[in-house]
């Protein structure tokens, strides 16, 4: 890396901290932009990735999208363009070198829009790609990121000016060596377009259960090419992809209210209790009651530390 990129990563790494006091994600007043503090190496922590660029100005992390593992680092950024349930780790984080992030959250219509402006035009036809990726940092994009970050500190340009700057952002993403993933996530009716609003159907209807035919004539595919498709852009089915949805709503169900692990089974989606305890003990490592317990105590051990 050259001098001035370290010189832009050592002033993320001032201003994450400055507005960024205590562990947690944190968000700015700049909408769609996020920060994240970590003084250990917590986790893996489980959620759904939505559409974003992440960049780490300090430590490293992992990302698992089913099998599949993305360790990035400050030499690197991620992107995910579209929703992807995952299981995250940092892997390096210490109180006096925490763990420092930066997510910029983006839409389809941002990303449309960048496109409507480049001479380059994404093509509708090509295959599906992994909608995940790590590539190497560069300094035009740090530029960019460096700038936007910078109107935290001059509110009064932050309407006019962040827009700009995520614009520009955005454009040195799509420039990138695997640009062309994300902008195929944009463009009507590409394969990507197809199986994101398959993943919208499932994500808003993940506690129901479906049948393959209504999800391929949703994507305006046979279902042999949706499962093709769904697994080239999330690496795994639409089934495994509803599991983890649930799973992951239903441990959020527990941890948040003091219910029955049977009775969250049910609002979830499963039909039968005990396969419901199997699947949560498969991902999360305990049976229900016993992971909660644990999260809680890990909870109350960070708030009195």
């Amino acid at each position: 890396m050259s001098e001035q990129i370290y010189n832009w990563q050592d002033e993320l790494v001032k201003m994450i901290e400055r507005y960024s006091e205590r562990d947690g994600n944190h968000t700015t007043a700049i909408p769609s932009l996020f920060f994240t503090r970590l003084s250990d190496t917590v986790g893996p922590n489980y959620g759904v990735y939505n559409p974003s660029l992440c960049i780490i100005v300090q430590g490293m992390k992992e990302v698992l999208l089913a099998q599949e593992r993305f360790t990035y680092s400050p030499a690197d950024y991620l992107v995910a363009s579209v929703d992807l349930p995952v299981t995250a780790q940092v892997v390096e984080a210490s109180p006096d070198i925490p763990y420092l992030a930066f997510k910029l959250e983006f839409t389809p219509s941002e990303i449309l829009e960048v496109l409507g402006n480049t001479e380059s035009q994404a093509d509708s036809k090509k295959n599906a790609k992994r909608a995940m990726y790590v590539s190497p940092i560069d300094s035009s994009m740090l530029d960019a990121v460096i700038r936007l970050v910078r109107l935290l500190d001059n509110p009064k340009d932050i309407p006019i000016l962040a827009p700009l700057f995520k614009k520009e952002i955005l454009y040195r993403v799509l420039q990138g060596p695997h640009g062309g993933i994300l902008g195929q996530m944009a463009i009507e009716g590409s394969y990507t377009y197809r199986i994101r609003d398959v993943i919208e159907h499932i994500m808003n209807h993940y506690d129901q259960t479906f049948r393959i035919e209504d999800l391929a004539d949703i994507a305006s595919m046979s279902v042999s090419s949706l499962h093709r498709h769904f697994k080239e852009v999330t690496a795994m089915s639409p089934i495994q992809f509803q599991k983890q949805i649930r799973l992951q709503q239903a441990r959020r169900l527990l941890l948040a209210e003091s219910t029955d692990a049977a009775d969250v089974a049910f609002r979830v989606g499963y039909e039968s209790p005990s396969q419901f305890s199997r699947e949560y003990s498969r991902m999360f490592g305990l049976p229900p009651r016993e992971d909660i317990k644990r999260l809680r105590e890990k909870n109350n051990q960070r708030i009195n530390a």
